[in-house]
């Protein structure tokens, strides 16, 4: 199971009916922004520098923040995963090592999001094809007979602007 990761809704929701279920993988894809080596992502599992337990909105979880406990500005293509926060639930499956969590490139996202949408028809959210990109690194090396669901949230009508505006004649 392969699903986007912001505040972590998207992802819990499908998670949630296969957390028993150890034989199914759950893995959570996070926005890596310009890429999680810069300041500008919102990636809160990939270094532990930037992002460590803290309370953002009430809520203990893993949040982005600086040597002064402030949180920090977020970066990515996708305004849904643009937090700098995760919701505590996905925090817990990480503890217990049942889900896993990665992180996709906005150039990554937006190579998935072309991708989808030529060969399927289907405009996916930002969001989702942070989800989608995770799909395009894992399936080559994966058995043939693997099975793969990723969680496809919203419409990418809505992105459509956004998309032009980066690539541009690119599209």
């Amino acid at each position: 199971i392969i699903a986007c990761v912001g505040g972590g809704s998207n992802a819990i929701g499908i998670f949630h009916a296969f957390r028993d279920d150890e034989n199914i993988d759950l893995i959570g894809v996070e926005a890596g922004g310009l890429g999680t080596n810069t300041d500008k992502h919102a990636s809160r599992f990939s270094d532990p520098n930037l992002s460590r337990p803290g309370v953002l909105h009430g809520t203990k979880s893993f949040v982005m923040q600086n040597e002064d406990g402030q949180v920090m500005e977020t970066h990515s293509i996708s305004a849904g995963l643009d937090y700098p926060s995760v919701g505590p639930e996905h925090a817990y499956l990480r503890s217990l090592e049942r889900a896993f969590y990665t992180a996709a490139t906005d150039e990554e996202a937006l190579a998935a999001f072309r991708l989808l949408s030529e060969t399927e028809g289907i405009i996916p959210a930002l969001e989702s094809s942070h989800a989608v990109a995770e799909v395009i690194k894992r399936a080559p090396s994966m058995p043939k007979d693997s099975v793969i669901l990723v969680n496809l949230s919203g419409r990418g009508d809505k992105d459509l602007n956004t998309v032009i505006d980066v690539l541009g004649d690119d599209l």
